[in-house]
C-alpha cells in the first residue's frame, strides 16, 4: 500500500507536469501576487480542515519567509482569529463566516485564494463572491472538476484528480512554487 500511495502521488505530479494550461494557470496566480504586493495590496487564503491548514501555512511562507531572509509580506488565513469565526458562526451561520472575514478585510487589489478539493464548500463560495464583489483576484486551487469555485475565480487551478489526499499533496506544491516565484520576484538578486 506504501508504495502504492507514492505511485499514485508521482503519476500526478507527473500529468501536472504535462498540463501547460495548468502550468501556466500557476505561472499566473503567482504574477497575480506579486502584482499586488508591488501594489502594497496583501493575500488573502481560505479553506476548510487540511485545506485550512494548508492556507494557514502558505500565509505563513508569505508572511514570514520561505527561501529568503527578506522583509514580511501581508498574507493571512482567513480561520486564524478563532475568536471571530466562533463567535460569528454561533451567532449567525458558519457558511457565511469567511464571507464576513474577507468584507472585514479585504480590499480591492488584493488576491483571495480559495483551497477546496471539491471546490463546492458553500462558505469557502460564499468568501470569494464577496471578494469577487469588492475587488480582489480570486484563484482557486481544487481538484478536477473546479466545482462551483470555478465559475467565480479569475484563475482555476484544477488538479487532475477526485481523490483528496492526492490533490492535498499537489496543491501544496502548487502553493509552494507559487510563494516561490512570489518570493524570488520580489525580492531575489
Amino acid at each position: 500500500m506504501i508504495r502504492d500511495r507514492i505511485k499514485q502521488s508521482i503519476s500526478l505530479k507527473e500529468n501536472i507536469l504535462r498540463d501547460d494550461k495548468l502550468i501556466s494557470n500557476i505561472e499566473k496566480a503567482a504574477e497575480a501576487l506579486i502584482a499586488c504586493y508591488q501594489r502594497g495590496n496583501k493575500t488573502l487564503f481560505c479553506g476548510n480542515g487540511g485545506s485550512a491548514a494548508d492556507a494557514q501555512h502558505l500565509a505563513a511562507e508569505l508572511s514570514g519567509k520561505f527561501y529568503l531572509d527578506r522583509p514580511p509580506i501581508h498574507a493571512e488565513a482567513c480561520h486564524v482569529n478563532s475568536s471571530f469565526i466562533t463567535a460569528y458562526s454561533n451567532d449567525y451561520h458558519f457558511e457565511n463566516a469567511y464571507e464576513r472575514y474577507v468584507a472585514s478585510t479585504g480590499k480591492k487589489g488584493d488576491v483571495f485564494i480559495a483551497i477546496s478539493t471539491s471546490g463546492n464548500s458553500i462558505n469557502i463560495i460564499n468568501a470569494a463572491k464577496k471578494a469577487k464583489d469588492i475587488g480582489m483576484f480570486v484563484v482557486a486551487l481544487t481538484g478536477e472538476t473546479g466545482g462551483d469555485l470555478k465559475a467565480i475565480c479569475d484563475i482555476l487551478i484544477n488538479v487532475p484528480s477526485s481523490n483528496t489526499a492526492r490533490i492535498q499533496e499537489a496543491q501544496i506544491l502548487i502553493g509552494h512554487i507559487i510563494c516561490e516565484i512570489t518570493e524570488q520576484k520580489l525580492f531575489g538578486e
